[in-house]
């Protein structure tokens, strides 16, 4: 499973950190150039996003389409972290705007607001479980990276339990893969009717992978099955699921 970093308050990302250099580079670029307008401007932040979301485990997907109600959207970007799930969303607005007009307009329109950050380049504003959790001056670096921490440490319930699950069993998988091979080593050496079924596997095995493949190797292989199996039935309660993949093979 992917290592997944994580954005704590003892790790939390900085106004040095190089994407925000990056990004006031890039708009002073613009200026420069006369291109101000919010096509210019959002392709920094969306740099910016994409920099700073790989660095916690993160990617930014540009206008993802998503049902919000009955209606469908394209949020300016989608994140998602290591296991695919939608962590956030980012809308990008020209500076004519109004932020808190457009935000009202995101509620009427039933718009995913559990983590979703608003910018016009000035300012910004963070939506976290429908409602206004922050206030942002973007020209500040200090402010900017308080942003983007803010928004990247943000985990719905649902999710901070599934990432503690996943911790917890990356610990457990030694310990659970070592009991499983003791057991198979225990029914060689105990249980005739075990041994007799791992002498036909093992022949087919030989055949069908590699005429040298050691016994140890498919003891192996067992308790990988064993720790998946056992897995996936616990999650999806029951065989249905497994019945249902293999008859979709």
């Amino acid at each position: 499973m992917p290592e997944v970093p994580a954005v704590t308050a003892a790790h939390p990302i900085k106004p040095t950190h190089p994407a925000i250099k990056a990004y006031y580079d890039a708009l002073k670029g613009f200026a420069a150039h006369g291109a101000e307008h919010e096509g210019a401007t959002e392709t920094a932040f969306g740099r910016l996003l994409a920099d700073t979301a790989k660095s916690v485990g993160w990617t930014l997907i540009p206008e993802q389409g998503l049902k919000a109600g009955s209606r469908h959207i394209d949020p300016d970007g989608t994140r998602r972290d290591a296991y695919n799930l939608p962590r956030g969303y980012w809308e990008a607005k020209d500076t004519d705007d109004d932020l808190d007009v457009e935000i009202a307009t995101k509620f009427e329109k039933k718009y995913p607001l559990t983590n979703t950050l608003f910018e016009d380049t000035r300012r910004a504003v963070l939506c976290q479980n429908r409602a206004a959790a922050g206030r942002f001056d973007l020209a500040d670096p200090q402010q900017l990276a308080d942003l983007l921490h803010q928004f990247y440490a943000f985990a719905e319930p649902d999710i901070e339990g599934f990432e503690q699950a996943v911790a917890e069993f990356r610990e457990r998988v030694p310990e659970l893969a070592h009991g499983l091979a003791e057991k198979i080593k225990e029914a060689h050496a105990k249980n005739p009717k075990f041994e007799a079924a791992f002498g036909t596997f093992f022949a087919l095995c030989q055949t069908a992978l590699n005429p040298n493949i050691r016994r140890d190797a498919v003891d192996e292989m067992l308790v990988q099955h064993l720790l998946t199996e056992r897995l996936f039935r616990k999650i999806f309660h029951g065989a249905e699921f497994t019945a249902a993949a293999g008859q979709h093979r």
